[in-house]
C-alpha cells in the first residue's frame, strides 16, 4: 500500500476524524463534532490516504509558523496499522515543520515514545518549568 499525505483540509473526511478521536483515542474520548471541526479549522492538518484515496490516518498541528508547535491527534486507522501510515503522516509533520524554523515542537504520549524518538522528540530536560492549566 503507497501512502499520499496531504494538507488540503477540504481532503478531511471530518465525521472519520471525530469517530477516531472521540471513540478510539484514549486522550479524546468524547470530544464533540463541533469541537473537532473547529479544531480543524484553526489548524495545520496532515491527512493520510490509501491508494484509493480514502483517509486512513491524521495528525493535527497548532502553531505560530514561526517560533512553536503542538502536535496532537495523530491517530492511525486501526485496520491500516502497521504498514506505514505513521510513519508517513511524521515524515510529512516533521518535514513540513522543519521548513518553518521553529524553536520547539511539543507533543504528548502515553504510548508511542519510541516511534516519537526516531523524529528527534525527547522528553522534556527541565519539566518542572511547564505548567498547564486544564479545563
Amino acid at each position: 500500500m503507497s501512502i499520499e499525505v496531504s494538507t488540503d483540509p477540504s481532503r478531511l473526511d471530518v465525521e472519520r476524524i471525530h469517530r477516531w478521536l472521540s471513540e478510539d483515542a484514549y486522550w479524546s474520548l468524547g470530544r464533540t463534532l463541533e469541537v473537532v471541526a473547529r479544531s480543524i479549522e484553526h489548524s495545520l492538518n496532515f491527512g493520510a490516504y490509501d491508494d484509493s484515496g480514502e483517509q486512513v490516518g491524521y495528525a493535527r498541528v497548532v502553531t505560530d509558523h514561526a517560533t512553536f508547535a503542538w502536535l496532537c491527534d495523530v491517530f492511525v486507522e486501526p485496520s491500516s496499522r502497521g504498514v506505514g501510515v505513521g510513519t508517513a503522516l511524521l515524515d510529512a509533520v516533521t518535514a513540513h515543520l522543519s521548513g518553518l524554523r521553529l524553536s520547539r515542537t511539543l507533543l504528548a504520549t502515553a504510548d508511542a515514545h519510541a516511534l516519537y524518538a526516531r523524529y528527534g522528540f525527547t522528553p522534556l530536560d527541565e519539566p518542572e518549568r511547564y505548567l498547564a492549566q486544564e479545563r
